[in-house]
């Protein structure tokens, strides 16, 4: 357990998670990873979104959890941590954000724990297996999406972070160690037959990727009311 700074809350708060319950309470990850109550999330988050459909909604979502799963690696960067809650206590709320109901995330601010420098590998393993790859596979066992276009929806946010980290000496050697394990493909296994963020990447660095039609699949963000159509779109003219 690890006392959260002020800085690190509000980074957290600008990528939409908070350490304050929410006033309305949706669900949580718990259920995101129950087959009985996953599709009932998922209407949540649709009903919230305002999201046409099914497959909308499970896009919309995984952005949403992107954000998170982008924050769980700017601390392991930064601090050396991670968040580690229990699946019940890290809840999915509605809260107003720029002038439309989004889907947010909730955490207790005593479940950030600290990561030694030798458990790096398996930490960011665990980050990718069991608070991505399962959610992802959970939210497609009740919605028709792709699996790429889920993990497409996290790789943007950790993008755009990797590129600030490599560019600030005093984070640079850190952040490309953390790259190189998320670019070793026995990272992946169980996952994948190899890294699927090498593949996004195309053997290049982050910044060269920047405002570029980096991905292969549409995010669907241009299908959520208030929402636009994103930056990497592969269908942007």
């Amino acid at each position: 357990m690890t006392k959260l700074t002020a800085n690190q809350i509000q980074q957290l708060n600008s990528y939409s998670v908070y350490v304050i319950p929410p006033q309305q309470k949706l669900f949580t990850l718990k259920d995101l990873l129950n087959t009985p109550t996953v599709g009932d999330a998922l209407t949540a988050a649709q009903t919230v979104s305002q999201s046409p459909n099914k497959t909308v909604a499970a896009s919309y979502l995984l952005r949403r959890i992107g954000m998170f799963i982008s924050m769980q690696f700017y601390n392991l960067t930064l601090y050396d941590e991670i968040w580690k809650g229990q699946p019940h206590e890290l809840i999915f709320g509605a809260k107003e954000e720029f002038g439309n109901l989004a889907v947010s995330l909730f955490a207790h601010e005593e479940d950030w724990v600290e990561i030694n420098d030798v458990d790096r590998r398996s930490t960011i393993q665990f980050i990718l297996k069991e608070q991505c790859h399962t959610i992802i596979e959970q939210v497609r066992s009740t919605s028709p999406i792709a699996a790429l276009t889920l993990w497409e929806n996290i790789f943007g946010f950790l993008l755009w972070h990797y590129h600030v980290f490599l560019e600030d000496p005093s984070t640079s050697d850190i952040a490309r160690t953390d790259l190189n394990i998320l670019k070793d493909d026995a990272v992946w296994e169980g996952i994948a037959a190899h890294s699927l963020f090498a593949t996004y990447l195309k053997g290049k660095e982050p910044g060269a990727l920047l405002n570029t039609t980096v991905r292969t699949t549409c995010c669907l963000s241009k299908d959520v009311p208030g929402l636009m159509q994103c930056g990497y779109c592969p269908l942007k003219k």
